[in-house]
């Protein structure tokens, strides 16, 4: 995570990350603007460059090829990537309004979002086509029909409706990878039959006549069927019906035609055009909100409009970059007009590939290479990012923001030295403001809280219960506040949930960067929202808190729980009182087996995703992993026999089983070959990318027996790996542990495993034994 260096004072939100973001971002992370923070908010971390498309759909390029890893490029260019989808805008607020997380303000928002296939009013084309866009859920398609093309026997029936270059390059494309499928299975590729439907008079109609041709040919010779001058009007399962009334048999429909904009735009002030798309002027700004710029498909220039092509998202990168700068700076715009003509190489599916600009057509093997290595240039651009270093993160200059009277007071008062002790808190109405519209939920026991604010909360504990009580408390090593507020509040109830008690309430301790009130007020509200989310899931109520300002942010609980009176010690093997005792780590038992709830990873990978070692989608996983509750992992436990269980943080695996072995007197044995891991978590250990608490825990390798025997075991370094949120390592009776595994993975603990056994106390000193 990269600190700001001095307080942010205006935020650019950039919505989508479509081929002209990626280029703002990398001008942005080349030249940062001081005092401006950028924010991603995108659905998908790895984001397809079009022009390779076709190229991996053939087989010829793997799946990181030809995807920018986006959230690895966010951290690069120092700005904050939201992984969620934007459905709207709050114009008056300036907010983003999105799908699963609270709103996103901005002082300059940019959209780049690409096109939304329009398939609705077609009857039966949503359930029984597939739509090249969004192309995530293409690729998955693709794959299931992959997989069902190599189990199936006998013809299939592939059509494609659109009659551009893109259907046509995907056509064949497809045509090239399913034949090669058939005849590596010793089968006959005539069992694939494919057609090509548009209802223009001729196929490629913005190509000249000799590209047209030449796609003719090349289609007729590998006889797939043409069918021009056909406006499909209804799709039903198997077949699909011509304007005529002609009906063409089809197992497989795929729709590359009908785009418009999102239709969640239509609610929004932006003026768009009959397509849905948004309008912009020659400086890529809306004309109907002068603080939102649209770039790519998404957008469509009013003085200049060209074809949809991924050449001029690309040529967009520059002029938005510079546009959105000077906008944030109070410089003036710099318009923009697209080339009128542009080179455009479209494959044929197999490494051939045929140019067309204006009048020029040129074909042959030579123009798939001279494309191949314009386009794996491009991508080198974004996805060959150098080591993040000290270097790296250099102080600014000094903002060039224009702000008015009262922010730029404050910006002076947040660079400055700040006073210390209660100086530092944050004030009093941010904070009120920020936590004004989170809800917590209420518990009848709580007497005072945030309901009716004072000096302390008072809480009455239930009679038959005892008080269980945790804290814990770290700083962010991600840039969305929201998802930190998740983990933390996740980390700090697995204590509890370990216990086998019942979370009742929660105080906050956060400290927040300095900055104009607007923006400590959005961090804290984002952070909270997140935190009082799982705190509510939980039944444990928010009483109270304090937050203060500090060099980064952190945030931490002190957390109650409830458990039972006079359950320590109590044994639900022994009296069958399931949910009743308290599970501590001094209660295993020889015989149990030891299964452990999620997997391991989070140090490694987090320490290489500050280093831009991780791959987006790796920090994906292990941030659901870290968003994930233990508290049905604990009920399940428990139910099961559970005697002895704990929460896995920042002493590892190693070190928190040696926490359970030492006081229950007994030995353990661990299988390296069954530890569940995180994706990536092995190979950026492979790499020697390890968190800095690594070494602190890896001195605890002599209460391994034979050390010397294990360390060159690749799974050996996930021992010692610190956990944030981790899973519940627990002692489960062994004719239970099946039965538990199974209830736990049923309850959406996909990675669950048993990972060893608990064993006699043996002669030798050290309590852990290691197999492969």
């Amino acid at each position: 995570m990269q600190q700001a260096r001095q307080p942010v004072l205006r935020d650019i939100v950039l919505v989508g990350g479509g081929h002209t973001h990626v280029g703002v971002l990398k001008r942005f992370a080349m030249r940062p603007e001081p005092g401006v923070r950028l924010t991603l908010i995108c659905r998908d971390t790895h984001t397809p460059y079009s022009g390779m498309l076709p190229g991996y759909v053939a087989g010829h390029y793997t799946y990181d090829d030809v995807h920018i890893d986006l959230r690895r490029l966010a951290e690069y260019a120092g700005a904050r990537f939201f992984r969620d989808e934007a459905i709207g805008i709050d114009h008056d607020a300036r907010r983003v309004l999105c799908r699963s997380r609270p709103p996103v303000p901005y002082d300059w928002l940019s959209i780049n979002i690409g096109s939304t296939p329009r398939m609705d009013a077609l009857g039966g084309a949503p359930e029984h086509a597939v739509p090249v866009k969004p192309i995530h859920q293409f690729n998955d398609r693709w794959q299931t029909l992959l997989r069902r093309i190599e189990a199936h026997s006998g013809r299939t029936r592939v059509a494609v409706v659109g009659g551009g270059a893109g259907g046509v390059e995907l056509l064949l494309a497809m045509q090239y990878r399913l034949g090669r499928e058939l005849a590596a299975r010793g089968r006959d590729p005539a069992e694939l039959a494919l057609a090509l439907f548009t209802r223009g008079e001729s196929i490629l109609p913005t190509h000249n006549a000799r590209v047209r041709a030449q796609f003719r040919d090349t289609l007729a010779r590998r006889g797939v069927e043409v069918h021009t001058a056909t406006e499909i009007v209804d799709v039903e399962a198997g077949r699909l019906q011509a304007a005529d009334g002609s009906w063409y048999g089809a197992d497989e429909i795929v729709w590359v035609t009908n785009a418009g904009g999102a239709a969640w735009l239509r609610d929004t002030r932006l003026e768009l055009d009959d397509d849905g798309f948004i309008q912009v002027d020659d400086t890529l700004r809306s004309p109907s909100d002068p603080r939102i710029f649209a770039a790519g498909d998404i957008a469509r220039q009013v003085n200049h409009p060209r074809e949809k092509a991924g050449v001029f998202a690309v040529r967009q990168g520059r002029p938005l970059a510079d546009n959105l700068r000077a906008a944030v700076t109070g410089r003036p715009l710099t318009p923009y007009r697209p080339q009128a003509r542009w080179l455009a190489l479209i494959s044929t599916g197999d490494r051939h590939a045929v140019a067309s600009r204006g009048p020029l057509c040129l074909s042959g093997d030579w123009v798939w290479r001279w494309k191949d290595s314009i386009d794996r240039r491009f991508m080198a651009r974004f996805n060959d990012l150098p080591p993040m270093t000290q270097d790296t993160m250099k102080a600014t200059a000094p903002s060039r923001v224009v702000l008015d009277e009262e922010e730029h007071d404050q910006a002076i008062s947040a660079v400055a030295m700040r006073c210390g002790g209660c100086g530092a808190k944050v004030g009093a109405s941010v904070l009120s403001r920020a936590l004004s519209t989170l809800a917590p939920v209420a518990r009848e026991e709580v007497l005072v809280g945030l309901h009716a604010p004072d000096d302390a909360a008072v809480v009455r504990v239930p009679p038959g219960k005892d008080m269980v009580h945790t804290i814990d408390f770290f700083r962010a090593f991600i840039d969305d506040p929201y998802v930190f507020g998740r983990i933390a509040a996740n980390h700090a109830l697995g204590d509890i949930f370990a216990m086998g008690a019942e979370a009742q309430t929660a105080t906050a301790v956060a400290t927040v960067p300095q900055g104009l009130e607007a923006k400590v007020e959005d961090t804290v509200y984002q952070m909270m929202a997140g935190a009082v989310e799982v705190l509510d899931e939980a039944g444990c109520a928010l009483v109270g808190g304090h937050t203060g300002e500090g060099s980064e942010l952190a945030l931490g609980f002190a957390v109650n729980g409830l458990i039972d009176s006079g359950s320590v010690g109590e044994s639900t093997e022994d009296d069958g009182r399931a949910g009743m005792a308290l599970m501590t780590k001094g209660d295993l038992r020889p015989g149990q087996a030891l299964i452990l709830t999620k997997p391991l990873g989070t140090g490694t990978l987090f320490a290489a995703h500050a280093r831009l070692g991780a791959r987006g989608r790796w920090i994906d996983a292990a941030l659901e992993s870290m968003c994930q509750s233990s508290r049905q992992a604990a009920s399940c436990l428990r139910e099961h026999g559970a005697t002895a269980c704990t929460d896995l943080t920042g002493f590892g695996l190693l070190g928190h089983l040696i926490e359970m072995t030492r006081p229950s007197g007994v030995d353990a044995e661990l299988d390296l070959s069954a530890l569940p891991l995180l994706e990536g978590a092995e190979e950026t250990v492979a790499a020697g990318i390890l968190s800095s608490l690594q070494p602190a825990n890896v001195r605890l390798r002599r209460a391994i027996r034979d050390p010397a025997a294990w360390v060159e075991h690749p799974r050996y370094p996930m021992l010692f790996d610190p956990q944030t949120a981790g899973g519940l390592l627990a002692g489960v009776p062994a004719e239970h542990a099946e039965a538990c595994l199974a209830a736990l993975q049923a309850l959406g603990y996909t990675r669950a495993a048993i990972i060893g056994r608990v064993l006699e106390s043996g002669e030798a000193q050290e309590p852990i034994h290691l197999r492969g």
